[in-house]
């Protein structure tokens, strides 16, 4: 007979805005309805909360802090003691959502510590250079400071690993992170993907589509030197950001790349899934937005490192490129060119990263866990 799981709590790094990781939290919200929730900050507006079922979070001292609703990354410091203040010792079942500091809540032996890690700190492990560097603080007297504070993040990180029973990844790009890191298994449940947001479409137009958030690790700027190389292919891009006027600039006199900006969901949609492919060349620990295009049927030409080697199947789904260049991005082309496609297909394998199917593992999983540590 299964024991009922009595008292449950959802830890998330912090709130501020709805992205991936919040919509795995939504998905933690609808499998665990009674569970309690607890965050180092919480700035969702009240007319935003519906993902998180309007449920009222329990926040750290961070969230009283000056200019916290703003510049809490600047709080990082603060983050490992805010994180071990929440007082968690009546919860059967503790699940924490995982980027940075969520999974070093304190949990005693009688609690089950269950924790998604969408990946180990970035900035402070293999992407600390790049941070570095994108902040300015590569030099000088505050870059040393800063590298001295991530060198204590990193010794905090590994040391609270062991605090958590077991560790998910979504994906298996973050499992080989996790035994990088932490020396831990882990085992892979994909993050939800609302692929019926998405509908199949298998008439396409003589277009590429990309989309993205404009930030240098995006590698926007090697897609649109890859097409400036192909001026009879043309390539649509949606999104705004920090680059925007840096890729607006390096794509004037190309005829075959339109910049549209910002774009609402709708035409989102309608441009996925009329493009002949969707163009992806960033390194993601997942990415989500690849299966969004698949579900539309839509292949992708993806560079094949990191989450996409869990989603788009090479020759089958979409074309994989081995160098973040625009030469190896062409020669993409031009196989997928030579490729056939079946959109039904496409759309199928997109199906397997659903929400449904998140649901459905993950609560099994946590059960089947659960189980055997009471029995333990």
């Amino acid at each position: 007979m299964k024991k009922r799981i009595k008292k449950i709590a959802i830890i998330h790094d912090w709130l501020v805005v709805y992205a991936g990781a919040e919509k795995v939290l939504e998905e933690l919200v609808a499998i665990y309805p009674d569970a309690d929730l607890f965050s180092i900050v919480d700035f969702i507006p009240a007319d935003q909360r519906q993902f998180i079922a309007n449920k009222s979070v329990t926040t750290s001292f961070i969230q009283k802090l000056p200019f916290a609703k703003t510049k809490y990354r600047n709080y990082l410091p603060l983050m490992p003691l805010a994180i071990e203040q929440f007082d968690l010792s009546d919860y059967d079942l503790v699940i924490s959502s995982s980027h940075a500091v969520a999974k070093s809540v304190i949990t005693g032996p009688d609690q089950l510590h269950v924790s998604y890690v969408h990946s180990p700190i970035r900035y402070a492990w293999d992407l600390q250079h790049q941070y570095l560097k994108e902040t300015g603080l590569d030099k000088g007297l505050k870059g040393w400071l800063t590298r001295y504070l991530l060198h204590r993040i990193r010794k905090w990180d590994v040391g609270t690993s062991n605090r958590v029973d077991k560790l998910i990844a979504n994906s298996n790009f973050i499992k080989r992170r996790i035994e990088k890191v932490y020396r831990r298994e882990s085992t892979v449940i994909y993050p939800p993907v609302s692929v019926d947001d998405f509908l199949l479409c298998e008439e396409k137009e003589d277009f590429f589509l990309t989309a993205s958030r404009m930030v240098p690790y995006k590698k926007m700027d090697l897609i649109i030197q890859a097409f400036k190389l192909m001026p009879d292919k043309k390539l649509k891009i949606i999104g705004n950001g920090p680059d925007f006027n840096k890729l607006k600039k390096l794509a004037e006199n190309c005829s075959n790349i339109e910049l549209l900006g910002y774009q609402p969901f709708k035409e989102l949609k309608y441009n996925m899934q009329k493009a002949r492919a969707f163009v992806f060349a960033a390194e993601e620990d997942f990415g989500i937005i690849p299966v969004e295009a698949q579900a539309c049927g839509t292949p992708v030409i993806a560079y094949g490192k990191g989450g996409v080697l869990d989603t788009v199947i090479d020759g089958k789904t979409g074309i994989l490129f081995d160098e973040q260049t625009p030469e190896s991005l062409q020669l993409a082309v031009e196989k997928f060119m030579a490729t056939e496609f079946v959109c039904k297909d496409i759309r199928a394998h997109a199906c397997c990263f659903s929400q449904q199917v998140f649901r459905t593992k993950f609560a099994d999983y946590v059960a089947l866990e659960y189980e055997r540590f009471v029995e333990a």
